[in-house]
């Protein structure tokens, strides 16, 4: 199945089926770091999931770790996003995507599903669960 006529569940399904080692993970990070590097610096928004949990006792549980750029968030406050801080900002476009999502696949996107929760990583960077 071609990645682009994949349905978002089967987009995740793919991420969690990689082997999940520790260099997998440095050298898809070091990818992701040139990929920023190079959007930056043509002054081209970007964002990026950087690394996708699960817990294993609940699995209704997890967080997505992002990483974006300052064009992302130029386009994100010129697309009428609002916050305080670029992680405010980012949450409140990636409660929308999920929200779409949703409503893509057919389900209630004002269902109670939990909460969002978001840890501020540092510059540029949050956690998601």
């Amino acid at each position: 199945m071609e990645e682009k006529n994949m349905g978002i569940f089967d987009k995740v399904k793919k991420i969690f089926k990689k082997e999940d080692t520790t260099e997998n993970k440095s050298e898809s990070h070091q990818a992701l770091m040139r990929e920023k590097e190079a959007a930056t610096k043509a002054g081209k928004p970007w964002v990026a999931v950087l690394e996708t949990h699960v817990n294993k006792e609940n699995i209704r549980n997890g967080f997505f770790e992002l990483d974006w750029n300052n064009a992302f968030i130029e386009d994100l406050l010129d697309a009428g996003y609002k916050g305080e801080t670029n992680e405010e900002i980012v949450e409140s476009w990636f409660k929308e995507v999920t929200r779409n999502v949703l409503q893509e696949q057919g389900q209630d996107a004002t269902r109670g599903a939990g909460y969002i929760n978001v840890n501020k990583l540092g510059k540029d960077r949050s956690e998601i669960s």
